[in-house]
């Protein structure tokens, strides 16, 4: 009777996914013992509402941030502030952005507007992000992106590219006629949601409390 490598190479995947459970559920129980031994782990102190975390990052500065915004939460009674800055240099172009103390309510209500369902449901396909990544490393001509994206035409290339000029995330540079790139006031948010995904998979730079507390 011949072997059945369909179903040898399903079992190997199993293992190797259970392997890889396993695994990961021990590095966090290893991560979270460093951190308790740690002499300089954030400590924090705690107001009506808020925690303030002092100390949770090794720049000073940062920290000095990150408490500052845990008693505007406090003091403005609301459910909680973002600020962020960033640099972006991309084809002898560059996006700085610097944003404060944003009430998180008020990105919360995005979700509630439908805002935020339009736009990732705008970029949210593998072919679409796929130019968002080459323009962003620099501007491209929608031939560069059939070589570069795999597309197999220029019409492809426009179709999925379609959405992306009608959110305005994409323009043709005024400078090079036939060559795209990414609107420059644009540039920051994209890179922003990118660095949210990040968090999303990797929580090594979240600290907090997680205790849900007792109802009185």
């Amino acid at each position: 009777m011949g072997r059945d490598y369909g179903k040898e190479i399903d079992s190997l995947r199993e293992q190797m996914e259970s392997l890889q459970s396993m695994t990961s559920s021990q590095f966090d129980e290893l991560r979270t013992m460093v951190m308790a031994l740690l002499p300089n782990k954030p400590s924090t102190e705690k107001l009506e509402r808020v925690h303030v975390m002092h100390g949770m990052h090794p720049d000073s500065r940062l920290s000095k941030m990150m408490e500052e915004l845990c008693y505007k939460t406090e003091e403005k009674d609301v459910n909680g502030l973002v600020t962020y800055l960033g640099v972006y240099i991309s084809g002898g172009q560059q996006a700085n952005w610097i944003r404060n103390a944003i009430p998180a309510d008020e990105l919360l209500s995005l979700i509630e507007s439908g805002v935020a369902s339009k736009v990732l449901a705008c970029i949210g396909n593998a072919n679409r992000l796929a130019i968002l990544l080459e323009i962003l490393r620099g501007p491209k001509t929608v031939a560069k992106l059939v070589e570069k994206c795999g597309f197999g035409s220029t019409g492809q290339v426009y179709h999925h590219m379609k959405p992306l000029l009608a959110a305005d995330l994409v323009v043709e540079d005024e400078q090079q006629k036939g060559v795209y790139i990414i609107q420059p006031h644009k540039v920051q948010g994209i890179i922003m949601l990118l660095a949210g995904i990040s968090d999303m998979v990797d929580e090594t730079y979240t600290q907090g409390t997680w205790e849900v507390p007792e109802e009185k």
